[in-house]
């Protein structure tokens, strides 16, 4: 998480969408995330990586000790070096058209570095000129290497049957890969929620506890829905003597990937509770923090240390990215979905870069694909959806699971297994008469069951067709794009999507495209409709309790941000207004299931 010149970040995708993103944009002042979830991809693109640029690789076989985390450490290694090449190449170009340091500069949004390279432009005198640019060049930056676990995919590991002690799990070989790394000052970003041994494990590498002055060379970033997440999460850390240097809030459904509903926490009064409590949330943090710190013998800061708040997730515009940084005093914003569409910076084959930007409204959909049983936003005509459906035809559902970082699954074996995998869905399709079902329940779990695709491999499809041709046939490419990919419809340079960020141009071609607050509570209404007709059909356990908070989260967004249009720039304000009734209307019209206490749902 290094100092970043730019206003924006952007976040992890898939698990292999930004695999090598810092490659393509660091050297720019961009910062960027990468997952670490797959280490079969990571090592492919090690060797990509290290022959394409000449430097030497040795491969490291899976069936070596410690392999997952090796390959891990070994490719943020390589990243690190040739991050470090990049930024040396850049600061020794001259200012001319084309050159990286011209367009690193050029990139940047308005402010005092940017008005500075705009002087020297201005400068005739070759002296002058050139202790202009000698000054330039000490200010250029790098962008953040920062990394992404997915805290729920910590699956246990097993040799010859018998399970491997818990720092050899996924999660767990993943923090120690990058703990061991090379890299300094970037940031492990945790998402979906706290994972207690993983966590603790944190504690174990003096990377992520502050040096004598007070700075860890190692960040931790936490990606949260809601201020009770982030104070929890963070309380935890802190008690470990570890700090939190960003929380990352995001979207539950208006994003990316996997979605998380929750019980509709709405992003503006999140972020409104976050800047009213900010301080209050550092202060109960800090006092944790330095009284750990002090008992485990380890330099104490003398103040809080820095804890940027940023925001992303369905964000389309620069008024809406102004407005967020602007009102809730937010330190930056994540921009992830458009850059599927920069081919400049993500890996997204040119087969599903076309689909991807032809898609019709209905082929971007909140899916049940992902073997966690959480929300999952993909694109319908993908080769992965394709080739789930052929299988199904074919009379043989199911992945065969090449991976297994999603088995988690104990339903029919003590070893667990992934739902997506042809081994569980069989059978589950086989007990289904077994468990009491009506014929429409039926259809509607059956339905489930079949909808789990291979998400955990199928992700890596794209960049394995890029830097290995054809992956020997077998790579299905999955898209994770969130809905707001509809407004962009053919792809971009770098260069475009940064002028549209800061409003410099604009790359949406649907002047009805609503605000994000309205899109982000459209989308939850959808949410809790989809949930009534799975409570209406008895396949769903929600307590009353459930339906009840969600439509009045809902109904109270409404009247929050009615008050907040008052802070809208007059030409938004009228069409947000008109949206949010139209909005309104409906939520208020929803009728709540009726809930039979003496009739329980069917069991799942």
């Amino acid at each position: 998480m290094s100092a970043s010149p730019h206003s924006f970040h952007i976040p992890v995708m898939g698990t292999g969408f930004t695999l090598d993103t810092p490659l393509r944009v660091a050297r720019f002042g961009i910062s960027s995330v990468i997952s670490l979830v797959d280490d079969v991809i990571i090592e492919q693109a090690r060797k990509f990586h290290s022959l394409k640029s000449g430097e030497p690789y040795e491969a490291i076989s899976a069936s070596e000790p410690d392999a997952r985390a090796r390959r891990i450490t070994a490719y943020l290694n390589l990243v690190d070096r040739l991050v470090q090449r990049q930024m040396q190449d850049l600061r020794s170009q001259p200012f001319e058209k084309g050159r990286d340091i011209s367009r690193y500069f050029e990139l940047l949004p308005d402010s005092p570095l940017k008005q500075a390279y705009a002087h020297m432009l201005t400068v005739t005198g070759p002296q002058e000129r050139e202790r202009l640019q000698a000054q330039l060049r000490r200010q250029v930056t790098a962008g953040g290497i920062d990394v992404n676990i997915m805290t729920k995919l910590d699956v246990d590991q097993y040799q010859n049957g018998t399970k491997l002690p818990p720092e050899f799990a996924d999660g767990m070989a993943a923090l120690r890969g990058f703990a061991q790394s090379t890299l300094v000052g970037s940031a492990m970003v945790f998402s979906a929620g706290i994972n207690q041994r993983l966590y603790t494990y944190a504690a174990q590498f003096d990377d992520f506890f502050p040096n004598p002055q007070g700075e860890p060379r190692k960040q931790i970033i936490l990606k949260v829905s809601d201020y009770r997440s982030a104070l929890v999460q963070g309380k935890f850390l802190a008690k470990r003597g570890l700090w939190v240097s960003e929380f990352r809030i995001e979207s539950g459904l208006n994003c990316g990937g996997h979605a998380f509903a929750a019980e509709c926490n709405l992003v503006g009064p999140v972020l409104e509770q976050f800047k009213q409590s900010r301080g209050e949330l550092l202060e109960s943090l800090f006092s944790v923090y330095r009284k750990t710190l002090a008992n485990l013998g380890r330099p104490v800061p003398d103040r809080i240390p820095k804890a940027r708040i940023t925001v992303q997730g369905g964000i389309g515009t620069a008024e809406e990215d102004g407005f967020l940084r602007h009102y809730y005093q937010v330190d930056g914003t994540g921009w992830g979905t458009p850059f599927m569409v920069v081919p400049e910076v993500t890996n997204v084959d040119p087969v599903h870069l076309e689909r991807l930007t032809q898609a019709a409204w209905d082929d971007i959909f909140l899916s049940d694909a992902s073997p966690l049983g959480v929300p999952f936003w993909n694109l319908r005509t993908s080769a992965s959806e394709e080739k789930r459906r052929e299988r199904i035809a074919a009379g043989k559902p199911g992945s065969p699971c090449p991976k297994k970082f999603c088995s988690l699954n104990t339903e029919f074996s003590e070893k667990p297994i992934c739902t997506a995998s042809r081994e569980y869905i069989s059978q589950k399709l086989a007990h289904l008469p077994q468990e009491g079902l009506t014929e429409e329940q039926m259809v509607f779990v059956r339905e489930e069951v079949l909808a789990k695709s291979c998400i955990c491999h199928d992700l890596g499809g794209a960049i394995t067709l890029m830097q290995n041709g054809n992956g020997n046939g077998k790579a299905m490419p999955a898209l994770c794009c969130g809905p707001n990919i509809r407004y962009f419809n053919r792809t971009f340079s770098l260069e475009e999507m940064i002028h549209h960020i800061y409003g410099r141009l604009s790359l949406l071609t649907n002047s009805e495209r609503p605000h994000m607050f309205v899109e982000e509570m459209r989308l939850n209404l959808e949410y809790l409709k989809h949930e009534i007709r799975r409570f209406t059909h008895r396949i769903s356990n929600r307590p009353s309790s459930f339906f009840e908070n969600f439509k009045q989260a809902l109904q109270d967004g409404v009247l929050y941000y009615q008050e907040l249009t008052k802070q809208f720039i007059e030409d938004q304000r009228e069409k947000f207004l008109e949206d949010l009734k139209r909005l309104a209307s409906e939520i208020d019209c929803l009728g709540l299931p009726q809930i039979c206490c003496t009739a329980a749902p069917a069991k799942r």
